[in-house]
């Protein structure tokens, strides 16, 4: 089993991976390159599931999931154009006015680069600036013939946007679908660091599909199958920026935000932050109503109930070709992720009798 990784490499490995929701195994070799030589068994399901598993070594270990889904926004073509251009739709939520000009990576038979169009303000028309466009106006131009394209690009052939990561100053850094795959390097880089002594249960790891475009998604097939004793659901969380209201944001750089939420479980949340406060983990609180926007609510629901924490990681720009996190959030995350999978006391007041 491997034993040493870096975060910050491990972020950027996984988040540039190509897994446009329905296509979250289309890379799966390139996966379990980055992280499966960290566990003891790995799987994928009909749903496009992929989890990861380090056993405990302890009988009638409970078992103990955190989830982060593994799918990102992204495209799928739906024609192919005279003149190299492809229209598309959105899979996920996409903010038309930053996909002017985005770089992309179209997915066919061969990878090949492409630019979304763009009108320039010249050419413009008054009422036409004044508003987004609809998705179904933006073109991606290849420069390639429509016949050339049409023997590599087919409809359906998803889209996503260009690798590309930005070292910040402050130690941020910025690039595509950090939403969740960061969250997913926190937690490979959590699990593989605790000592198999140390995991006070059987830990899976599931990296859910099709969270960005369906509420329910993958993570409630995946919990079905693994059905845990408790749960802990890591999703970005939104930033604050100025102009933004604080109620719905969270700081940047000031550590994981756990949940105050309907849809969570209130004791685990409760000892959750407590144990970050005795292990001097920095963290914060937020709260979402009536759900989480994550996936703790499917997860909370499956079979007769998971008790669930959600845990966000701040983020700038969510659903963009440059959404922004600080690495030190990331480094508190990891160590929140741990602690919890290492703690006795919780695993003590969550572990069920199986029957």
């Amino acid at each position: 089993m491997k034993t040493e990784i870096e975060l910050k490499e491990l972020v950027v490995g996984l988040s540039g991976l190509m897994s446009v929701s329905g296509r979250e195994t289309f890379e799966q070799k390139k996966l379990l390159s980055l992280v499966g030589g960290f566990f003891d068994e790995q799987y994928a399901d009909d749903v496009g599931n992929q989890v990861f598993v380090r056993y405990s070594g302890r009988a009638g270990a409970p078992k103990i999931l955190i989830d982060t889904h593994f799918d990102e926004v992204g495209m799928y073509v739906a024609e192919i154009k005279e003149g190299g251009f492809l229209s598309f739709v959105n899979i996920g939520g996409l903010d038309t006015r930053i996909l002017g000009a985005a770089e992309v990576i179209i997915y066919g038979d061969r990878q090949i680069y492409g630019v979304i169009a763009s009108t320039p303000p010249h050419l413009q028309k008054p009422k036409d600036a004044e508003k987004p466009g609809e998705i179904y106006e933006f073109l991606i131009d290849t420069g390639y013939t429509k016949e050339e394209l049409e023997s590599f690009v087919r409809v359906g052939t998803p889209v996503g946007f260009l690798p590309k990561y930005t070292d910040l100053v402050g130690g941020s850094i910025a690039g595509k679908s950090f939403d969740d795959k960061a969250c997913a390097a926190c937690a490979v880089y959590a699990i593989a660091g605790v000592p198999k002594d140390e995991l006070c249960g059987d830990v899976y790891l599931l990296l859910s599909a099709f969270e960005e475009t369906r509420r329910v998604g993958g993570a409630a097939a995946g919990t079905y199958r693994v059905e845990p004793d408790y749960a802990m659901v890591v999703d970005v969380c939104h930033a604050r920026v100025p102009d933004t209201s604080r109620g719905e944001t969270t700081a940047f750089g000031g550590g994981p935000a756990i949940t105050h939420s309907p849809a969570t479980d209130r004791r685990l949340t409760k000892m959750t932050a407590e144990l970050a406060g005795e292990k001097g983990i920095k963290y914060q609180f937020t709260v979402s109503s009536p759900g989480t926007g994550t996936n703790s609510p499917a997860v909370g629901l499956a079979r007769a109930g998971v008790p669930v924490v959600d845990v966000g990681l701040p983020m700038k720009n969510m659903h963009t070709y440059n959404e922004i996190i600080c690495i030190e959030d990331c480094i508190e995350t990891s160590k929140l992720i741990s602690a919890f999978v290492s703690s006795g006391r919780i695993a003590g007041e969550f572990r069920h009798e199986k029957i």
